[in-house]
């Protein structure tokens, strides 16, 4: 079934996008969640004009996103774990830590699910992570893990 995106749905486009998916999918989530309509001829001018939309808000947020980016890189961002001996975290520095230490240190709100992390941090020192806050936005972090005393 065709449908056009009403909202940003991850993996599938953004407002004003026209999408082929499932009948199902279609029918029991994207339409009854206002997330998409059916891709019908006169819906076409209107898929055109959310595009455009679209655009708009997103080149105004870019500019906002980027003095974010600046303000999180320049803060030192600092996680405090228990650690072993060696430098061994006794668990791992999570995606929701470091969002929560962000927004203690830096006062910048960001979601635990926009914070990338290759793989869970474990050790003890300094770290670099990915935070996604615009889809050309996404600033590269160093994290500094320190043992708790």
């Amino acid at each position: 079934m065709k449908v056009i995106l009403q909202k940003t749905v991850e993996r599938l486009g953004d407002p004003g996008d026209v999408a082929d998916v499932a009948d199902g999918y279609a029918r029991n989530f994207l339409i009854p969640r206002g997330l998409a309509v059916r891709a019908e001829k006169g819906a076409v001018r209107h898929a055109e004009s959310l595009k455009r939309a679209h655009q708009t808000r997103t080149k105004a947020q870019k500019g906002e996103f980027e003095a974010i980016a600046a303000r999180i890189i320049q803060t030192p961002v600092v996680v405090t774990a228990r650690a072993g001996e060696e430098g061994k975290l006794f668990g791992s520095v999570t995606a929701a830590d470091i969002a929560e230490a962000l927004s203690a240190e830096a006062g910048v709100a960001v979601d635990r699910r926009d914070i990338h992390l290759d793989e869970p941090i474990r050790s003890v020192g300094t770290h670099e992570v990915t935070v996604h806050l615009h889809p050309e936005v996404d600033p590269v972090v160093t994290i500094d893990v320190r043992a708790q005393e």
